[in-house]
C-alpha cells in the first residue's frame, strides 16, 4: 500500500511527453505542464507523503502502518532526483542561449541531448527488471494485486480528465496534453524514494518496478482511445 501511495503521489514528468506526442497533443503545452509538475513535486511531494502515509490512513481507519516514513529521506531523494536535473536544465538553458543564441540551442543542442532521456529511461527499466525479475516470476498474485488499482487509476484519471476538458470546450491538442499529464506517474521518483528509505529489496521497491510494466501497455491503449475520441468528438 505504501508503494502504491508513493506512485500515486508522483506526477509524471517524463513519459507524458511521449504519450502526448503519440496522441498528437500540444507539445509546448505538455512541456509547460511537465515543468509545473516538476516544481509542484519539489515543493509538495514531501508534505503529501507525510500526509497520505503517516497521517491519513490511521486517521481514516484505512490502515495502521508499522513504519513511519522519514521526511528527511524523502526530501533528500526529491532534491537529488528532481531538484538537481531541474536546476541543471535551467542553468544550461540560460547560459547556452546567452553564449550561443536561441537558434543554436534549439536546432543543435536540444536534438543532440534529447535521446538521452529515452536511453536513461530504458536503462532504468532494464536495471529494475534485472534486479527484480526473479521476484516478479515468483509472485504473480502480488503483481495482480498491484496492477489492478493502477489500471483502474490510469483509466479513471484519463477519461474523467478528458471529458471534463471536453465539456469546457478545450481544443483536442490541449485536452490530450492535460489528460495524459493527469494520467501518468513518475515511477522513477517513487522507486528512488522507496529504495532510499526501505531498500532495494523492499516490497515498496517491488511495487515501483511493477508500475512501468503496467503503465506502458495501458497508456498505449489510452493513446489509441484518445485518437479514436479525436475522430469522434473533434472531427
Amino acid at each position: 500500500m505504501i508503494g502504491l501511495i508513493l506512485i500515486g503521489l508522483a506526477r509524471c514528468i517524463a513519459m507524458v511527453i511521449v504519450w502526448n506526442d503519440l496522441a498528437k497533443g500540444n507539445r509546448e503545452y505538455a512541456a509547460l505542464l511537465v515543468a509545473l509538475n516538476s516544481i509542484f513535486q519539489i515543493a509538495t511531494y514531501t508534505f503529501l507523503v507525510w500526509l497520505f502515509i503517516n497521517v491519513l490512513p490511521n486517521k481514516l481507519g484505512l490502515a495502521n502502518f508499522d513504519v513511519s516514513v522519514p521526511m528527511k529521506d524523502v526530501t533528500e531523494s526529491i532534491l537529488i532526483y528532481l531538484g538537481v536535473p531541474f536546476l541543471a536544465g535551467f542553468i544550461s538553458r540560460y547560459l547556452l542561449i546567452k553564449l550561443k543564441g536561441i537558434e543554436w540551442y534549439a536546432r543543435k543542442f536540444i536534438p543532440k541531448i534529447s535521446p538521452i532521456t529515452l536511453y536513461a529511461l530504458l536503462f532504468t527499466i532494464v536495471l529494475m527488471f534485472s534486479l527484480k525479475g526473479d521476484v516478479l516470476v515468483a509472485l504473480p498474485m502480488d503483481i495482480l494485486k498491484v496492477a489492478a488499482p493502477l489500471i483502474i487509476y490510469f483509466v479513471l484519471m484519463f477519461f474523467v480528465s478528458f471529458f471534463i476538458n471536453k465539456s469546457l470546450k478545450m481544443p483536442y491538442a490541449k485536452n490530450a496534453s492535460i489528460a495524459f499529464t493527469a494520467t501518468g506517474n513518475n515511477f522513477e521518483l517513487a522507486i528512488a524514494v522507496s529504495i532510499s528509505i526501505f531498500g532495494i529489496h523492499s516490497p515498496q521497491a517491488f511495487v515501483g518496478v511493477i508500475g512501468p510494466l503496467v503503465e506502458v501497455p495501458v497508456l498505449v491503449l489510452l493513446v489509441k482511445a484518445s485518437l479514436w475520441m479525436k475522430k469522434k468528438y473533434y472531427a
